[in-house]
């Protein structure tokens, strides 16, 4: 990952958002002493994005090892270590906001999936304490788990269309409607996703929801491209695996509901600067054929 071009975008997108964010925050009856700190708010995002990328696995070491020995030309104000974990939390809603400027643009073909992001082993689950009352028990194809679920919708292209969190007991369905607010054309789910009203819903908004048959559902025709496009299906779950295993998506580590939530967000938004992305790579010819707006 280019670290300056990171850090442009960062820094650019901070100058920005900054001034409207605390123009809206309300004002406390404390008065405190407001310092700025010697990390400014997009140094910090780029560091958390940056982490997703460097193959450490382990964010400790990744920032006293790499960042604060190899890296002191690029941040030459960094601050230990503890000072750094409290200034994540800051950059929470920052990196919601700047991950929503870099969801890609809906061709008329969009996947739609959900993955399990577990939080502790289903062995500790009575002593885990950090996500008690907010994470839940929830069952995949694989088994049961602890935590949360992350509803993506992707394009043809692998890029992200929209992300929603929930906890781990949620109907993957639930989500659907507000992720395919800014969708047209066709979306492909699995299984889990059949609901005639949902596909009512998604009618009304001008979006197709095209799925497998249950073993005991009646056959129905289907036209051949969408047969081929329900059979591209795996390339959602293709983008979860890679959020998984390349970036830091899940791991049982945390100590903190924000900081659960920092590298959630800073590992979407470093795939999104994955340059080679998961893609159908279908000829212009062929994607023409998908329909625009309503059916």
């Amino acid at each position: 990952m280019d670290i300056l071009r990171l850090f442009y975008e960062c820094d650019e997108f901070c100058a920005a958002f900054l001034p409207r964010w605390q123009a809206h925050l309300l004002a406390s009856q404390v008065t405190r002493r407001q310092r700025a700190s010697r990390l400014s708010l997009s140094e910090v995002m780029t560091i958390v994005i940056l982490f997703q990328q460097s193959g450490y696995r382990n964010f400790k070491t990744f920032y006293t090892a790499h960042v604060c020995q190899h890296l002191q030309r690029e941040f030459p104000h960094v601050v230990s270590y503890n000072r750094f974990v409290e200034l994540k939390a800051d950059c929470l809603l920052p990196l919601a906001f700047f991950l929503h400027t870099r969801l890609g643009r809906c061709t008329g073909i969009s996947f739609v999936d959900a993955t399990s992001v577990k939080v502790c082993h289903n062995l500790r689950i009575k002593a885990n304490r950090v996500f008690k009352e907010i994470a839940k028990r929830g069952k995949t194809s694989t088994g049961w788990f602890y935590g949360f679920k992350v509803h993506l919708v992707i394009n043809e292209q692998g890029e992200l269309l929209g992300v929603r969190i929930t906890p781990g007991n949620t109907d993957d369905r639930k989500p659907v409607p507000r992720l395919a607010k800014r969708l047209w054309g066709k979306l492909f789910g699995d299984r889990g996703y059949i609901s005639q009203k949902l596909f009512d819903q998604l009618w009304q908004q001008d979006v197709q929801l095209i799925t497998k048959l249950k073993k005991n559902m009646k056959n129905k025709l289907m036209p051949l491209l969408d047969k081929l496009l329900l059979r591209k299906r795996a390339l959602i779950e293709t983008v979860n695996d890679q959020l998984k295993n390349i970036y830091q998506l899940e791991h049982t580590r945390h100590r903190s509901v924000t900081n659960f939530l920092v590298n959630l967000l800073a590992a979407l938004i470093a795939y999104t600067y994955q340059e080679k992305k998961p893609a159908l790579n279908w000829p212009p010819n062929e994607l023409a054929l998908i329909p625009a707006g309503r059916f």
